[in-house]
């Protein structure tokens, strides 16, 4: 089998309600979906869910990248050379994470097909069923109480709460959350950077004082802002993840060294594909910090290649991967099935993506 072509297409799904972080507010996932065809007549899929406040890439520089630099150097070679294709895509340039995740994405695909295995097999087959947690869109107090019961009521046991925006009506957030769902209700948080460091201290405490019993607090302060991230770490006793600071097997290395958090979230288009993101979780496992597997506003393309990293390793223990759940419309046949919070894994070869629907080809 030979790498023929690199095809790409645009995906524009709309969401159900509007997205929101501290960070920006999406109504709309505009993504890049990579077909990547080989001579046998077999293809794979892959896709980039452009972030531009976090990851730098647009998706004209995601199409620019694979077209300039990757589909060069990947033509003719074969996917079953996978540690040759993973090396040429990750020493390629600098960057430009989207683009590399999803061609990595669309090779492991191919290479399962050629294997005649579920990706998550091959890479470890730790596991077939996941559950997810739900992320409720930071919003007004009653807005967001709403989305949280509703989420409850589908069967969700964990709650993410986007907070971030203004302290004291984060903490009125989380409070009333907490007394709508009871008890029983996991509840994490993901500041996206929204706070300093004093500020998250302060707040965590007051969470931990009032017995809100909050899982974990996600990037409470800005990516660069390693020392801060220490700080809150030492002088809170709820955990803290990284997030926006963790984009690569050297970050990973650096949190650990500097004692900076207790978790890692690892995103696949931070990461720059699987292969980047196995070596951080080999990273973390070793260092004995559990990772969390995340997503941006993908389809249910790059969710089940996420979905199938997460069933290969025991190591990653929680899941942020609903966002199919929040698109209006699921042009994705195959992949990943959802049962409330249940994710299954597909028990075809590869990716187990069969067709997608409303595809705009790119020339």
């Amino acid at each position: 089998m030979k790498i023929k072509d690199i095809e790409l297409f645009q995906l524009e799904i709309p969401l159900k309600k509007p997205f929101s972080t501290s960070l920006h507010t999406v109504k709309e996932a505009r993504n890049t979906v990579v077909r990547i065809v080989a001579d046998d007549g077999r293809a794979g899929w892959g896709e980039g869910s452009p972030t531009e406040v976090i990851t730098g890439d647009s998706n004209a520089s995601i199409r620019g990248y694979i077209e300039n630099c990757l589909k060069p150097i990947l033509l003719g070679e074969d996917p079953g050379s996978l540690e040759k294709i993973t090396s040429l895509v990750q020493d390629s340039g600098a960057g430009n994470t989207n683009a590399k995740a999803a061609v990595e994405m669309a090779v492991y695909d191919l290479f399962g097909q050629q294997l005649g295995v579920p990706v998550y097999q091959f890479l470890g087959g730790y596991q077939n069923k996941l559950q997810t947690d739900m992320t409720v869109s930071v919003a007004g107090v009653d807005e967001m109480e709403k989305d949280a019961r509703k989420a409850v009521e589908a069967g969700f046991p964990t709650l993410k709460l986007k907070v971030g925006k203004d302290l004291l009506e984060d903490l009125e957030r989380v409070k009333t959350v907490r007394s709508a769902v009871g008890s029983e209700i996991n509840i994490r948080l993901d500041a996206n950077q929204g706070w300093q460091p004093k500020e998250a201290v302060k707040i965590i405490r007051e969470m931990e004082e009032l017995g809100l019993d909050i899982e974990l607090v996600e990037q409470p302060v800005l990516a660069e802002d390693f020392a801060g991230m220490k700080y809150v770490k030492d002088n809170v006793l709820t955990p803290i993840m990284a997030d926006e600071s963790l984009f690569s097997p050297r970050d990973a290395i650096r949190l650990i060294k500097e004692e900076c958090c207790d978790l890692f979230n690892i995103k696949l288009m931070k990461s720059g594909g699987l292969s980047r993101a196995l070596m951080i979780n080999s990273v973390a496992e070793a260092a004995g910090i559990e990772c969390m597997l995340g997503c941006m506003l993908e389809s249910k393309i790059a969710i089940t290649a996420a979905a199938q990293l997460a069933g290969a390793r025991r190591n990653i223990t929680r899941l942020d991967l609903d966002a199919p759940l929040l698109l209006a419309e699921n042009p994705v046949q195959g992949g990943i099935t959802y049962q409330g919070p249940q994710i299954e894994l597909p028990r075809v070869p590869g990716l187990g993506i069969s067709q997608v629907e409303n595809l705009k080809e790119l020339r």
